[in-house]
């Protein structure tokens, strides 16, 4: 029996759904970046660490900026929308916040009363 290992990928289909996909592992390249990499190289004078994770999360982060303006354009996205979304993204955490932005707004989560 073959088990699948990546449910979530075949929901890739829409622009908005790779933004969310793209941005999650975005957010968590960031996160590796400041929170393991950068102490490596710093505190154990370890630099490869943050050549490999900062590699990894540009080219995250360069595939974020065009699923961002693919997703600004097909889905007719505010550019108050778009700022939001851009400034989100330097922030750590920011971009599983707009996640949850997202999925509200496409009715994914509903809040608790």
């Amino acid at each position: 029996m073959a088990y699948n290992f990546a449910p979530n990928f075949s929901g890739m289909k829409t622009p908005l759904s790779r933004l969310r996909v793209i941005g999650n592992l975005e957010g968590i390249s960031y996160l590796l970046l400041l929170g393991i990499a950068m102490p490596l190289k710093y505190l154990a004078g370890m630099p490869m660490a943050v050549k490999v994770t900062g590699s990894i999360h540009g080219f995250l982060f360069v595939s974020f900026m065009v699923a961002l303006a693919h997703v600004w354009k097909t889905e007719k996205w505010s550019f108050k929308k778009l700022a939001n979304a851009f400034i989100l993204s330097f922030v750590p955490f920011g971009t599983f916040y707009l996640d949850k932005q997202i999925r509200q707004e496409e009715g994914l989560i509903v809040e608790k009363a």
